[in-house]
């Protein structure tokens, strides 16, 4: 079932001279087996939303349903939210607090009325799902592990409780090239197995890539809401309201200036492979 916001609003401190409104009147319905990205410039309102579909704030105006249940009723389960939707803040390895990998990752588990056993297998689960033997690294410190590395053992401790929706606030900011492109690949893989993924981030290229539906606010308002290829055909716009562009983008534009004309929806590397191929055979 679908995650839906019904005209929304969020304001900060509000009857005071720090009122600040992040949301206004959002609208939207984000469903089953998604890959959601969401932009827009920094202050936009991305956090706060993230944080008002989780559970972790209530709306000042609004409903935010889950399978057709206000999330912010009294009678709603609140321990049924914290196992459907799972959030992975910016710089999750900074959580990581445990003494061994296998205590971190079952961390979320301690109050599930769950066996033993059951969490075990969660935790063998989860760790497996994200590439690591749990074997192996189970008894290890998290803590010696690399940067991307951590990363991923922080989304085990997350996915260890089995969401469906799992969301994510700038997943890729500080990783490698190589370390990047690991953990995108893993989100990739968790989307094929049905869950669904809600990613925040000013990596135009890992959304262009990776998501199929992009949502773009700004001033806590949405802006724009559309297919991949949609919202980043339209180059002026996306650079107008602080999303930036492509690196596709810009060849295809380089190109167009040079006389070389390419389709507009040309947003993928692999429909720019693609396109290239198709004007100069070999």
């Amino acid at each position: 079932m679908p995650i839906e916001l019904r005209s929304v609003s969020y304001t900060y401190a509000p009857g005071t001279p720090y009122c600040a409104h992040a949301i206004k009147e959002l609208s939207l319905t984000i469903n089953d087996g998604e890959f959601v990205g969401v932009m827009g410039r920094t202050g936009c309102g991305k956090s706060t939303l993230i944080q008002l579909i989780a559970g972790l704030i209530s709306p000042t105006r609004g409903q935010i349903l889950l399978d057709g249940r206000d999330i912010n009723d009294r009678r709603f389960d609140r321990s049924l939210l914290h196992r459907r939707i799972g959030v992975v803040f910016q710089f999750p390895e900074i959580q990581l607090f445990e003494t061994t990998v296998g205590r971190d990752v079952a961390f979320a588990l301690r109050h599930f009325d769950w066996t033993e056993e059951e969490k075990t297998a969660s935790v063998r689960a989860s760790l497996e799902s994200v590439g690591f033997d749990y074997d192996k690294v189970k008894d290890k410190s998290p803590l010696g592990f690399s940067g991307g590395e951590k990363r991923r053992l922080a989304i085990a401790g997350v996915l260890a409780a089995k969401p469906d929706f799992l969301i994510l606030d700038e997943p890729v900011a500080g990783l490698d090239p190589l370390g990047r492109d690991a953990f995108l690949a893993m989100l990739d893989e968790l989307h094929r197995e049905g869950r669904t993924i809600i990613m925040i981030s000013h990596n135009a290229d890992a959304i262009a890539e990776h998501a199929g539906r992009v949502i773009v606010l700004r001033d806590g308002e949405l802006l724009r809401d559309g297919s991949v290829s949609e919202i980043f055909s339209d180059f002026a716009a996306l650079s107008d309201n602080g999303v930036g562009t492509l690196s596709v983008g810009r060849t295809v534009e380089l190109l167009r200036r040079r006389g070389v004309e390419l389709p507009a929806d040309t947003v993928r590397y692999s429909q720019l492979l693609s396109a290239i191929v198709g004007r100069w055979p070999l």
